[in-house]
Formats: structure tokens, sequence, C-alpha cells
């Protein structure tokens, strides 16, 4: 080959390896996470899990990215160990679906059928539709087709240019040489998986395998054994994945070895003890292998070897147990090993496992509020310490939370992922600061425990109210964010309204009782302490509110909106604050 030969296949190479990226990010934003959600959840049977396994990695075209997954899974508790056997054995025969793709570069004939089947006829098409789709569309949808159209024109392109880079060798000496070298079997299967290994992708090295047949003489004796050795070399990206992780984690990386080591060895055993005894299969041996052919063979191995290994699941897992021991001293998880960086390739996925532990600091924030608002009646030093307790545990999901956070956004994301994470990191400061209320009213409830006083019975009659107030406020706004319920979101500013006016109308209550001589200073600070505790937590529910409202409609103009609720409020919000108003009226 000369040098402009070498070039050309390298930026053919370039340009094949960047499409199939281009094309599998595309697939990946479509799904927007759900079948990795799915994946996750309805793994319930060994069938169902190799069927949710083969669907997900034939969607996404990358057994690679599924297996990651699922050492993220298990990693982060959210699966086990035995749950994901099936899953890596349906994902193996998944992946053969873009050598499938790719072998629409081999069809030959002269009708006006076949001709319209090539790809070079009709590629240039999809990557002009691709790109108008992502200029012109405003929806990620259409976009991300457009993404997918880009990537496999790309990806067709390159292979093309591979082809033709390759073609002078078809009568090269000492390239036929050489492939004669690795039709020994052991020899072809250490070079398929050491090249796979490698570039980190058995559906891109089979492409390139069947980009050389395309130009050059290939006997199926050489083809065969590589393919077989990049079976093998594609686990190399779920070994590396599970190296920062737990111990089950590296037993699902070392479980996907197995499933491709010992099918290699039984196919492989099989097959040349009938090739090297028979002469049943040397007529196929010696005959050119062919994209087709290439794209068979793949299929045959992975659907073989998983009919052969689908029953020994368990003898699989109890292997994989054996080769990584549980380490007594080893964490165990907790809710926080659900933000797996392995996840940050799957935006979508990580953006709802960010959302549901917000979701849950905001229901511990909420229990926080309720444990402190008991204090007041009813102090005990257990309570004071469990509210204590929880302001540090919602302190800890707002640090894991928000910078996990901050890392999806580093990525390449949709337009409602983007949104999502705004929205999140938006609303983690006000739950955080609603538990620090939640701790200040404990500290009034102490010290009025430790000084032995307590409000005259028409302040508690008025702390009761505003503090039914504040709770159902607080509960609107969680349920509104949990449930992305705007409906909800849109009675909040009602009730901090009447809050707000709670708060000057019990000052002037204890204004009237002190010149009357029914109160104290004293009563009167810590009063006004707690009063204005509650009334931050109904403004911190305000924000959260107006924020998913404001998000919800692409903007986050907030002292906008609330400049126009309270200016120019409509028949609707009228209509709440007087029925709040009237439910929260002071005696």
């Amino acid at each position: 080959m000369d040098i402009f030969s070498i070039l050309t296949l390298i930026g053919g190479l370039a340009l094949f390896l960047y499409g199939m990226d281009l094309m599998g990010d595309g697939l990946k934003k479509l799904a927007g996470g759900k079948l990795e959600s799915i994946l996750a959840r309805l793994t319930s049977t060994r069938w169902l899990g190799f069927l949710l396994g083969f669907i997900v990695t034939a969607v996404i075209q990358s057994s690679s990215a599924t297996t990651v997954m699922l050492v993220g899974f298990v990693n982060s508790g959210i699966m086990k160990l035995g749950q994901t056997i099936s899953i890596i054995m349906g994902a193996n025969i998944g992946t053969t679906v873009t050598s499938w793709l790719l072998s629409l570069t081999g069809i030959e004939g002269s009708t006006s059928f076949l001709k319209l089947l090539k790809p070079e006829s009709f590629t240039p098409i999809l990557a002009a539709v691709g790109v108008v789709m992502t200029m012109v569309a405003k929806s990620d949808h259409k976009k991300n087709i457009g993404f997918i159209f880009i990537g496999f024109a790309v990806l067709m392109f390159g292979m093309e240019t591979m082809s033709g880079a390759v073609e002078g060798l078809r009568e090269n000496q000492a390239f036929t040489s050489m492939l004669t070298m690795f039709s020994n079997p052991i020899m072809g299967i250490l070079v398929g998986t050491l090249f796979t290994a490698i570039i980190q992708s058995s559906s891109a090295s089979v492409g390139i395998l069947q980009a050389l047949a395309l130009s050059c003489v290939i006997p199926h004796s050489t083809a065969l054994p590589v393919l077989l050795g990049m079976n093998i070399g594609t686990t190399i990206t779920p070994v590396i994945s599970s190296i920062s992780g737990n111990t089950e984690s590296k037993r699902v990386a070392v479980s996907c070895v197995y499933i491709k080591m010992i099918g290699v060895v039984i196919v492989t055993a099989a097959f040349y003890l009938i090739y090297y005894m028979t002469d049943l299969i040397d007529p196929f041996m010696d005959s050119q292998a062919t994209v087709f052919t290439i794209a068979i063979s793949h299929t045959l191995f992975n659907i073989i070897s998983t009919i052969i290994l689908m029953p020994f699941c368990g003898a699989i897992e109890k292997l994989s147990i054996k080769t990584f021991k549980s380490n007594p001293k080893a964490q165990k998880t907790d809710v926080f090993d659900t933000l797996d960086e392995r996840f940050l390739s799957v935006p979508s996925f990580a953006v709802e496992k960010c959302r549901e532990l917000v979701c849950d600091m905001a229901k511990i924030s909420a229990g926080a509020l309720d444990t402190a608002n008991n204090l007041l009646a009813d102090y005990s030093s257990e309570s004071f310490s469990k509210v204590m307790e929880t302001e540090e545990l919602v302190d800890k999901y707002e640090d894991k939370t928000s910078t996990y956070l901050v890392k999806i956004a580093a990525n390449n994301m949709s337009a409602k992922d983007s949104k999502v994470v705004t929205e999140l990191l938006h609303c983690i400061g006000d739950i955080e600061r609603i538990s620090d209320h939640a701790v200040n009213i404990a500290k009034v409830a102490k010290e009025m425990n430790s000084k032995e006083v307590s409000f005259s019975s028409q302040a508690q009659n008025d702390i009761k109210v505003i503090m039914g107030a504040v709770t159902e406020i607080l509960n609107l706004a969680v349920t509104s964010l949990t449930s992305e319920d705007l409906a909800l979101a849109k009675k909040v500013e009602p009730l901090e309204q009447v809050v707000d006016r709670l708060k000057r109308k019990i000052k002037s209550n204890h204004i009237s009782r002190l010149k009357q001589g029914d109160c104290t200073m004293e009563l009167g600070f810590i009063l006004s302490d707690l009063l204005t505790n509650y009334e931050r937590i109904a403004d911190h529910c305000s924000n959260i509110a107006v924020c998913l409202i404001e998000i919800a409609h692409d903007s986050f103009e907030t002292h906008e909106y609330l400049k126009n609720v309270k200016e120019s409020p409509n028949a609707t919000f009228e209509d709440l604050y007087q029925f709040y108003k009237d439910k929260y009226s002071l005696q």
C-alpha cells in the first residue's frame, strides 16, 4: 500500500467509527433513557431479561453500552448479579443487528430494486434529510432522527472508503501470507481479541472485517477465528468500567468475560473438530468470506452459544461469585450509589435517577418539619436529635445530587433533559433551606423546654393555624414536584400570600396581648423567630412551585412571574386566595 492508500484507510476508519458513534448517540437520545429504566425494572424472569437485553442492544447498537449500564445498575444496587446474566446473553445477539445493516454494502445485482437497496444509492439522500432535520426541526425527537440518518450515512461512507483503500491488497503477496497466518485458530482468535479490545466495540471491529471482505480475498478459514476473537475482545469495556466499582459490579464484568470465552471455546472446539475430522465444511472454509457470511457467522455464533449457556445462568453466576469473593469490610450500597458515573453516558437515565433523589430529599425535608412541629407540643430529645440527623442527611443529598447534576450538564443533552436539570438545580437549594428552617423550629422548641416557658392559649391557637397552612403549602410543593403536577403548583402562591398575611396578623395579636400584659417580651422574640421560619418555608415552597411552572413554559423569570401574579391576579388566583384565607382564619 502507498502512503495515499494508508491515509485514505485511516480517514475511512475515522469516519466509520464517528458515524457509528453518532448513530448510536442519536438512538440513545431517541430512546430517552426509557429503555434503560425498563431494563432496570422488568427483569423478573430469565427469558424476559434475555428479550430486554436483545431489544435494548438492538436499538442502541452497542452491547458494550448495555453491559456497562448493567455494571452501573449492580454497583448502585438497582439490580442483582443474577438478573444480569440473561440480559448479557440477549445483548450478545442484539449487537449482531449492526453487522446486518452493514451487509447492505454487499448487495449485488443490476435490477433497479437491488440498486436501490445498496447504501450508495440512498445514503446521500439520508445524509441530506438528516442535515435538514437537525438544522430546521424544533423538536428533539426529529433532531435525533436526523442525527441517526447522518450517522448511518457517515458510517456507510467510511466503510466504502476503507474498502476502496484496501482494494490494492487483493494481489499483495505479503498481505495474503499474513492472512494465511491468521487461519490458525489460536492466532486468529488472539488477533481478533486484541483488535476489538483496542477499539472497544465488536460492532465496529466486525464492520471493519466486513469492509476488508468487500475488497480483499479473505477465506473463511481466516475470517472465522478473527470473528470469534472479536466476540471476546468486546468484554474489555465492562471490565474497565468495573475497576472502580464494588465486588458485585466486578462480578458482572467477569460474567461477561466467562459467557464469551466459554461460548468461544465450546463453539471453536466443536467446529474445528468437525473441520479436521471430516470433509463436510472444507469447501466453506476455503471459500471467500463476504459481508453476508460474516454477518451470518457472527449471528449464528451468538445464538448457538446462548442456546448452550442459557440453562447454566446460575452456574455462571456462582463462578463469578467465586472469582470475586465478598469483602466483609466492603461498604454497603447506599442511596447515593445510584449516582453512578457510568450512567452519564445516558443523560436521560442519569437525570431520572437525580430526579428520584431530589423527590426523596423533598419528602425527607417535609418529614423533618412535621417532627419539628410536634416538638412544640411534645418535646423530646430523641425527636430533636432526629431533626438534626435529618438535616445532615438533606445536606448530603444536596451536595451529592447537585454535584452529579453539574456533571450531567457537561454532557450533550436533549432540551427536555436540560430543562429537568435546570429545574432540579433550582429546587435543591430551596428544599435544603426548608430542612434548615425545620431545625430552627426544633431549636425554638428546645429553648422553650429548657426555659420552661409556654405561649398563651391564644398564641397557641394562632400558631396551630399558621402551622397548618405551612404544612399544606409544603405538601402542595412536594407533591407538585414529585408528580410533576402544575395544577397543584399553581395553588402554592395564593396560599403563600395567606401565610404572609397570617404572620402579620399573629404579630399584631401578640402586640395587643403584650399591651394587656398577657404575654412577655421574651416570648415575643421566640414567637417572632418561629413565625419568620414558617414564612421562609412558605417562600421556599413558592420558589419550587414557580420554578416548575416557569420551566414548563421554557422560561425562568421567577420575579417577573410573581410580579404578574401579585399585580394582575386572575379569577382563579383570587378564588384560591379567598378559599385559603377562610380556611386558615384566626379566631
